[in-house]
C-alpha cells in the first residue's frame, strides 16, 4: 500500500498517520503542497490531505491551491481512496462541488463528535463509537457535496464528516491524527487564534486535552483509515 500525503505546513504534519501506516508496512510519501507539484495517481493508492492555516477558496493567496484541487480531483477520478482532514476535507468538498465557508463560531479543543444515523450505518465510520471526542481547530466548514451523506456533527459545527462513493472518499473536519509534539507545534505557531470563546480553548486547556484524549484519538484514526481500505 503507498500512501501519499499532501502537507499544507511545516507544524502540520501527519502525525500518527505516519505510525499507522509504518505498523502495516505501507510506504508513505509527503508533498508539500506549497510547490505546486503533485504525483500522478499511479504514484499511490491512498491520499491523504492534512489541514493547514490558509482556506480552501484562498486561490488567489495561494496560486499552488489550484493544482492541488486538480490533483485531488483526479485521485477522486482515478479511483483512488482519499482521506481529507480539516482543511483537507474542505478541499475535498470544494473538488466535488460544495460551498467551503467560515463556520458560525471558531472551533478549537477537544469537544464530542456524533455520528449521523448515516455515519452509524457507514461500514467506515460505524466502526467508531456513536460519540466520541476529538481534537478540533478550525473557523472554516464545509457544505455535505452532492451525492455524498453527512457521518458526524458536533454542537459547534453540524457538518464534521462526510463520505462518497460508499466510504471511499472520507473529509473529517475534526483531527484523529493529532500526537504530543503535533498538539504543541500547533500552539505555539497558531496562538494568535487563541481568542477567548465558548468553543475556544486557552493552551493549556489544549495540551491538556491531548494528554487525556490523544490516545484514545488514534486508536479511532487507525479504526477510520483501515475502513477506508477494507
Amino acid at each position: 500500500m503507498r500512501v501519499l500525503i499532501f502537507q499544507h505546513a511545516p507544524f502540520e504534519g501527519m502525525g500518527a498517520i505516519g505510525a499507522w501506516a509504518g505498523a502495516r508496512g505501507y510506504v508513505v510519501q509527503t508533498v508539500m503542497a506549497v510547490t505546486g507539484e503533485f504525483p500522478p495517481t499511479t504514484a499511490y493508492d491512498l491520499l491523504v490531505v492534512l489541514g493547514g492555516p490558509m482556506g480552501a477558496n484562498d486561490d488567489a493567496g495561494h496560486a499552488w491551491l489550484v493544482a492541488e484541487k486538480s490533483a485531488i480531483r483526479d485521485a477522486i477520478d482515478a479511483g483512488k481512496r482519499v482521506f481529507g482532514v480539516c482543511l483537507g476535507a474542505q478541499l475535498v468538498a470544494s473538488v466535488l462541488g460544495a460551498p467551503v465557508g467560515r463556520n458560525p463560531v471558531l472551533e478549537i479543543g477537544w469537544y464530542p463528535v456524533t455520528l449521523t444515523p448515516e455515519g452509524r450505518a457507514s461500514h467506515v465510520f460505524g466502526e467508531l463509537p456513536a460519540e466520541f471526542i476529538a481534537g478540533h481547530w478550525h473557523g472554516d466548514t464545509f457544505d455535505i457535496p452532492e451525492g455524498a451523506v453527512r457521518t458526524a456533527s458536533s454542537q459547534a459545527c453540524p457538518n464534521q464528516a462526510f463520505e462518497y462513493d460508499d466510504g471511499r472518499v472520507l473529509g473529517v473536519q475534526f483531527h484523529l491524527e493529532w500526537d504530543t509534539d503535533g498538539a504543541e507545534a500547533l500552539v505555539e505557531s497558531c496562538s494568535s487564534e487563541l481568542t477567548p470563546g465558548p468553543t475556544v480553548a486557552p493552551a493549556e486547556a489544549f495540551l491538556a486535552g491531548e494528554h487525556k484524549h490523544g490516545a484514545e484519538s488514534r486508536t479511532l484514526l487507525s479504526t477510520l483509515l483501515d475502513g477506508i481500505l477494507a
